[in-house]
């Protein structure tokens, strides 16, 4: 059988190590494995039969290399009942290519895929194991201690947190100074938790935390910023895009499309000119929207090492006929820190979302406590280098063109 790998959602500046462990795995069983292919644009390619033939891919230059090097797609994979036309053609591409095995590297949306593609392919007899390689810079899939791309991602805010921190200490003023940093989030707030990670005295960056699982209260926000302000001469503040009021409402949302997905900005800029009317301290703020998820160049050594495994693994549990399951991270011990890969079904967790715990969110409601700091700590820690050219990072291209079709035209 060949085997097909496939990228979905937002990408991270790990899942082509992922990729890279998918293709170094299935290469060490060519008795087994046939061709390893890989679609481009996620399952939209699949339908398209745009196809890779990944034989000369060089893994150890894709594993350093951020974004998602065949190419991404947001696409639900509807029930097979209210679309059978899409199904078939499905189907009809994986015959086509005698593949046996489906790897999908996702987040919650790509779960769900993989356990509706996994169950029409039962339901046709066709020969196919479906597996999902999980990824999100929101480290919000249910049932893996932890996610392939966040650890990377917290590295990178957090260490912007720091560094924002000290410019802006630097330019205290007599009128006070405010510094605020919107970063991703929708529903969960594990991004903007981590930025806490920066400050390591509580006179240090970030001093208020932000969160979607807590609602905004105006008036406790604005007298801790004026505390901290008496006290530091500045105050730096993180704000998750999902922010929350009262209500429930999102505070500041942007364009719908014609899908009715709601694209989140804005928070961090009312936040700080709500600072500014209210208090009349000087304001800056930041939004690093693509930067914190595409910092190829200061990874987190445990978040490769983990998207590398959960590449790895999946390939295993596709040899072993593991159909239906995703490769999740188990958090083993924590001092010091293991983990290991296991299989879990994709179904039960797909559309999931994990929100960061109560217990792991400071009193107060506005930053990250003890038990939080433990827990995304490790998942930041360690360096790798980076291959650099001319002073800048080496990435690497995808420059091969795709397979011949054996299929008509997809008509969508």
């Amino acid at each position: 059988m060949n085997l097909l790998y496939a990228q979905s959602g937002g990408v991270t500046a790990v899942i082509n190590a992922s990729a890279a462990g998918v293709i170094d795995a299935a290469r060490e069983h060519p008795g087994r494995i046939g061709k390893v292919l890989a679609a481009r644009h996620g399952i939209l390619g699949l339908l398209a039969e745009d196809i890779y033939d990944t034989a000369a891919v060089d893994t150890v230059a894709l594993a350093h290399t951020p974004g998602g090097a065949f190419g991404s797609c947001r696409f639900d994979l509807p029930p097979e009942d209210e679309q059978p036309a899409l199904y078939d053609r499905l189907f009809a591409v994986l015959a086509a290519h005698d593949i046996g095995a489906v790897l999908y590297n996702g987040g919650n949306g790509s779960m769900d895929l993989i356990g509706r593609l996994s169950g029409a392919a039962r339901r046709r007899s066709f020969p196919l194991v479906c597996v999902g390689v999980p990824k999100t810079v929101d480290n919000d899939i249910e049932g893996s201690d932890c996610c392939p791309g966040y650890g990377s991602a917290a590295k990178y805010l957090a260490t912007s947190m720091r560094e924002a921190g000290r410019d802006v200490a630097s330019m205290t003023g007599r009128k006070g100074r405010v510094f605020v940093m919107e970063v991703m989030g929708r529903n969960v707030g594990w991004l903007a938790a981590a930025t806490a990670l920066a400050a390591r005295t509580p006179d240090e960056a970030p001093h208020i935390v932000l969160l979607p699982e807590v609602a905004f209260d105006e008036v406790a926000f604005l007298a801790r910023v004026q505390a901290v302000v008496e006290r530091l001469g500045y105050c730096a503040v993180t704000v998750a895009e999902g922010l929350r009021g009262a209500d429930g409402g999102v505070l500041m949302k942007q364009d719908r499309d014609a899908k009715g997905y709601v694209q989140l900005g804005g928070a961090g800029e009312a936040i700080a000119h709500l600072v500014h009317e209210r208090l009349g301290y000087k304001q800056h703020f930041s939004v690093p929207d693509y930067l914190q998820r595409a910092a190829g160049h200061w990874i987190s050594a445990t978040d490769h090492a983990q998207a590398v495994a959960v590449g790895r693994a999946a390939v295993g549990y596709a040899l072993e006929g593991q159909d239906g399951v995703t490769a999740a991270i188990r958090r083993v011990a924590d001092a010091p820190y293991t983990w290991d890969v296991v299989p879990v079904d994709a179904a039960g967790i797909a559309n999931l979302e994990r929100k960061l715990p109560a217990d792991f969110i400071a009193a107060d409601g506005m930053g990250l406590n003890e038990a939080g700091r433990r827990y995304i700590r490790p998942l930041i820690c360690g360096e790798l280098s980076i291959p650099c050219v001319d002073g800048l990072p080496a990435h690497y291209v995808i420059d091969q063109p795709l397979l011949p079709r054996q299929l008509p035209p997809y008509a969508a």
